[in-house]
């Protein structure tokens, strides 16, 4: 895409929706670290349906310390992978509490120092709980910018450097929620709703997938 194509491209999707929100559910931004390592290979709606109990009463690294491995496995047993995940929450918290005072670092080197926090999910802290202009690349924003021709890449790190390049001033902070609620909505992983795709005159997918013959009619 060109610098012309890449600004109307989220220019869009910005007035589509003007206020893109993560779909985790979180109260501060230690639930919100919480969730998102929950997140990994789960869905936000299974992470939600988890944590709804576990944040009523913990709202704090020192609280889930407190509430112990063995009684967050309780609480997030419905999610993939939730043995390593309780550990690493748990460990995570012991950290906060230890060396950061109980609050979340801000910076990207000290949130891929805690258990279970990889650069994705530094990522999202960073734009959700700071407003960093960071790009948090899934499956959906991976997937959304190669088929596009947005950001091709092999690796999601590419991908990443791609849209710190591309991304406009105006849309830095809430480009990678566009792009996760565009691949997860519209921009399909099995089938791409192009037919009812604000942006398909502008992404490089062809052949266009046309609407299904119910919605033709």
């Amino acid at each position: 895409m060109t610098k012309a194509e890449v600004f109307e491209f989220f220019r869009r999707l910005a007035e589509d929706n003007p206020s893109p929100e993560t779909e985790l559910a979180f109260g501060n931004t230690y639930q919100l670290l919480v969730a998102v390592v929950l997140s990994a290979q789960s869905t936000d709606v299974g992470v939600n349906k988890a944590t709804r109990e576990l944040f009523k009463t913990v709202t704090t690294p020192a609280q889930m310390v407190a509430l112990g491995e063995e009684g967050l496995k309780e609480h997030i047993k419905t999610i993939g992978l939730f043995n390593g995940k309780a550990k690493n929450v748990i460990a995570l918290s012991e950290i906060l509490v230890r060396d950061h005072g109980g609050d979340v670092p801000q910076d990207r080197d000290a949130l891929t120092a805690l258990p279970g926090v990889g650069r994705k999910t530094a990522n999202v802290v960073m734009n959700c709980a700071f407003g960093a202009e960071t790009f948090a690349v899934d499956t959906h924003i991976f997937r959304v910018g190669n088929r596009t021709g947005l950001a091709k890449g092999k690796s999601p790190l590419a991908v990443e450097r791609q849209l710190e390049k591309k991304v406009p001033a105006p849309f830095r902070v809430g480009a990678h929620h566009w792009l996760i609620l565009h691949g997860r909505y519209i921009c399909k992983a099995r089938t791409p709703e192009c037919w009812r795709c604000p942006v398909a005159d502008l992404c490089a997918f062809k052949p266009k997938t046309a609407a299904p013959k119910s919605k033709r009619a």
